[in-house]
């Protein structure tokens, strides 16, 4: 664990800035592997499956956290996703999804440090939407995301270069997820999209719709592609996959027009684990159990599922389920795990029987929050995460069209 200063410039890192309407903007896609932003098409990073979860940290860790906790009041807010492990949740102000962290940081405009312990593209967007007077914090800079890094900038230029080569560009709204860098939410708002969470995919896509005849959406196929088909009533085949790694996304031009959803080849390297053999297996095993699943998951898991929901929604669907009920859960294990810990007059597991949990999230453990607050403590601000002006602007712009979603 590092212990030296840092402040971090997500974007444009010795990149000379392009002009507001656009163009590639050269360094945007050097190697960022300290901050987990590197990706490699043979492995998945951002899981791991050893068989049991982290294990817990120094127990004196959790003297030296609450002490520093104390130290800065209300100087500092906390967050913590859903995915975090306990020993981390137990220090956070507030938990939620990452949408909901990032607005709940805008709202504590007095809060000097947003210490985030999520993954990096939740503190941008935190950084986004807070104050220019707030400096938010990731305790751990090689907290990526690995879907986040399956879209690049130049990827998502170069596509939209070829969508204007076969005229169709003009027709075409992108959608960008959440869980995407600050740089592909720039691009998005600066082409007139717009962002969306798994709650609001719905509604994003039917105003995309609206606006033109074709989405592009990034970077998670299977989330576009279940909300496309599961509830606007589309085809699979109304669906393609630009491939990023192949001349032309892999798709001929007729291909591209027949098409209304051109969906980034990209995947949540934790929800992709699922299969349907899963929920085959789990209610083989658990009589009368229900199978709820997070969007994230490919189309024939949240097809084999009796429900599928954002985390929030999986969260108070379990919440107001009546006790004795069983529930099999495909969604990160932590999360599966606390469900389980908080609702113990109910039947809570793991959809695989393989225990993974995110890598990247896990990460943020607490010698690295413990790290961060102590230093915050002492005046010296480490890990802060900046989205430089333009590019900030642009991605607000994304966010701001969500926000405004009828």
């Amino acid at each position: 664990m590092s212990s030296s200063s840092s402040q971090l410039t997500t974007t444009g890192q010795g990149a000379d800035r392009a002009p507001a309407g656009g163009g590639h903007r050269p360094g945007r896609d050097l190697p960022l592997l300290v901050l987990g932003a590197g990706s490699d098409s043979r492995s998945e990073r951002g899981v791991s499956c050893p068989g049991e979860l982290p294990a817990p940290s120094d127990p004196s860790l959790v003297r030296r956290a609450a002490l520093a906790r104390a130290e800065l009041g209300d100087r500092a807010f906390v967050l913590g996703h859903h995915y975090q492990r306990d020993e981390v949740i137990r220090f956070a102000d507030v938990t939620g999804d990452s949408f909901k962290l990032a607005r709940e940081a805008a709202a504590r405009p007095g809060a000097e440090y947003v210490v985030f312990c999520g993954v990096h593209f939740m503190a941008e967007s935190a950084d986004i939407l807070t104050s220019p007077d707030q400096q938010v914090i990731l305790p751990d800079l090689a907290a990526g995301c690995s879907m986040a890094d399956m879209a690049t900038y130049s990827q998502v230029e170069e596509c939209w270069e070829n969508l204007e080569d076969v005229g169709l560009a003009g027709t075409v709204i992108p959608v960008t997820y959440m869980n995407s860098s600050a740089d592909i939410k720039a691009f998005t708002g600066r082409h007139g999209g717009t962002v969306c969470t798994s709650s609001n995919a719905k509604r994003a896509l039917t105003w995309a719709l609206a606006k033109g005849t074709k989405v592009l959406f990034l970077p998670d196929q299977h989330l576009g592609r279940n909300t496309a088909v599961l509830e606007l009533g589309m085809n699979t085949a109304d669906c393609v996959v630009w491939d990023p790694r192949k001349p032309g996304g892999g798709l001929d031009p007729e291909e591209l027009r027949r098409a209304t959803m051109i969906l980034w080849r990209g995947h949540c390297s934790v929800h992709g684990r699922f299969v349907a053999g899963n929920v085959t297996e789990v209610r083989r095993r658990i009589g009368g159990v229900n199978v709820i699943v997070h969007p994230e998951c490919v189309y024939e898991v949240v097809t084999a599922a009796d429900l599928v929901g954002s985390t929030e929604k999986i969260i108070s669907t379990i919440e107001r389920a009546p006790a004795g009920s069983a529930w099999a859960v495909g969604t990160e294990l932590n999360l599966v795990q606390r469900l389980a810990q908080t609702h113990q007059d109910k039947t809570i597991v793991f959809l695989d029987k393989t225990v993974c949990y995110c890598s990247t999230m896990n990460r943020i453990d607490l010698p690295h929050l413990v790290w961060a607050m102590e230093s915050l403590a002492a005046g010296q601000v480490v890990n802060r995460i900046t989205v430089d002006t333009q590019t900030a602007a642009e991605a607000r712009a994304a966010l701001d069209q969500m926000l405004a979603l009828p």
